[in-house]
């Protein structure tokens, strides 16, 4: 005898993330809804069982999880800090903003933490999307048919480094380096802006597509909350890598999200890049 399986909600931002969510949901035949963040989620969300509401409607959204019986809740897709004037919170949003934003001046894992709290206080349990479908998550190991060169493998270890160096800063979860040379972290713009902002970049200081030199790294902050905001990579990731001259993308094996795996491994291979896996730091132990 199988036990029930909890009805799961979807917090949709922008992205292919929340539909990847949506058809593991449907394959494995269970019961979903996604809340469609008004001006963030994707069109693409629109085929599966949900509503759009105003990302400060907080009242709102409770009250649809509970109506349709969600007792887990995921928060999937990308949303970028809204224009505080042009809120329209409910009444349950009016009591969270000031910690809202109280949180939001410590960083955007302080934020994100604050408002998993808020939910969780009205008591949905917390997901990762990794949970939801844990085929997502990068293995050990090269992605595809190409491996990365001996002369790639201090870009490597730079380009982890300088990622997680910034991510204990709460600045972003990116970092490109080559050469030795770091050539750009990632803030606020995201991955795909980033990447562009590299291809830029006079050609002496990056690869071509003939010559290919650096390394994209992508990993999560020490002190995220690691059921939401995972690194994540996807086909356009590849291809801005491309654009940019890069040998490849790394990250740490079961710490980051590969969106369509197939079509990242095909686009890896028809470019020439790696896409890596690597063992993550050794969990602190402490002081002794």
């Amino acid at each position: 005898m199988t036990g029930k399986v909890s009805k799961l909600g979807v917090i949709a931002g922008g992205g292919g993330l929340p539909v990847a969510l949506a058809r593991r949901c449907m394959s494995t035949s269970r019961p979903f809804y996604l809340i469609r963040l008004r001006g963030f989620a994707d069109q693409g969300t629109e085929p599966f069982p949900g509503e759009v509401i105003g990302v400060a409607e907080v009242g709102r959204v409770i009250k649809a999880l509970r109506a349709q019986g969600c007792e887990e809740l995921c928060f999937a897709g990308n949303v970028s800090r809204p224009d505080l004037s042009a809120l329209k919170p409910d009444l349950k949003g009016l009591s969270v903003l000031p910690g809202a934003l109280a949180a939001a001046r410590m960083g955007d894992d302080a934020l994100m933490r604050y408002m998993l709290g808020v939910f969780e206080a009205e008591g949905f349990r917390i997901v990762g999307a990794d949970e939801v479908d844990a085929a997502l998550l990068l293995e050990e190991g090269v992605l595809g048919a190409v491996q990365p060169r001996l002369s790639d493998e201090a870009d490597i270890a730079r380009a982890l480094d300088v990622a997680r160096a910034i991510g204990e800063l709460d600045i972003g979860q990116g970092a490109i380096v080559a050469d030795g040379l770091v050539l750009c972290v990632e803030a606020q713009e995201g991955t795909d802006a980033m990447l562009s902002r590299c291809a830029g970049l006079p050609a002496e200081l990056r690869g071509t597509a003939v010559m290919r030199l650096g390394v994209l790294a992508k990993c999560p902050k020490p002190i995220q909350e690691l059921r939401i905001d995972l690194p994540t990579i996807g086909v356009s990731t590849v291809e801005g890598a491309a654009a940019a001259g890069l040998s490849g993308i790394v990250g740490e094996a079961g710490r980051m999200l590969v969106m369509d795996r197939i079509a990242v491994i095909e686009a890896a291979n028809r470019l020439g890049l790696f896409v890596l896996g690597v063992a993550g730091p050794a969990p602190s132990t402490g002081a002794q």
